[in-house]
């Protein structure tokens, strides 16, 4: 494993830590947050770096991207059905679980083993590592996406 990917990892390790930190917490749910709005451009900007570096064999890093944000987006989804979702005052609020905190782990080993799957030794190695960022904003996003629209309804009646 290379430097760059051990700092990922790390990197990685750290943002799931705040995230489920903060899942665990009840919170008025809001679709824009300067933490998602940080690691996503860390996320594009790692992703484009790694992409110019090594995507060069014949596409595939670019099919294993697309197919790790699919299973975000699915995931994200999911998750956002494990999660408590109640309207107080208007205001919509949210708070996991021990479910939606497992599925957050499982959702990382997910990213990480398709890009082991997909690509693990071969030229494009470390694509897993290098989209992380990315991966977590885009699944957390659609999460938060699906709790507000859960809790519109519940505001529609």
């Amino acid at each position: 494993m290379k430097s760059t990917d051990v700092v990922n990892v790390v990197i990685t390790v750290a943002v799931l830590v705040l995230i489920l930190f903060r899942q665990l917490r009840a919170q008025p749910a809001k679709i824009n947050t300067p933490l998602v709005l940080v690691v996503g451009i860390i996320g594009v900007v790692e992703t484009v770096t790694f992409l110019s570096q090594h995507g060069r064999g014949g596409g595939r890093a670019y099919v294993a991207l697309v197919g790790s944000l699919v299973l975000a987006v699915v995931l994200g989804g999911i998750r956002a059905y494990t999660m408590r979702v109640w309207v107080d005052g208007g205001q919509i609020w949210r708070q996991g679980n021990w479910l939606t905190a497992g599925l957050w782990i499982l959702s990382l080993a997910v990213h990480f083993g398709y890009d082991y799957l997909v690509d693990g030794k071969g030229p494009d190695a470390g694509l897993g590592a290098a989209t992380a960022l990315l991966y977590f904003a885009v699944t957390y996003t659609v999460q938060r996406y699906v709790v507000l629209a859960r809790g519109q309804r519940m505001i529609a009646g």
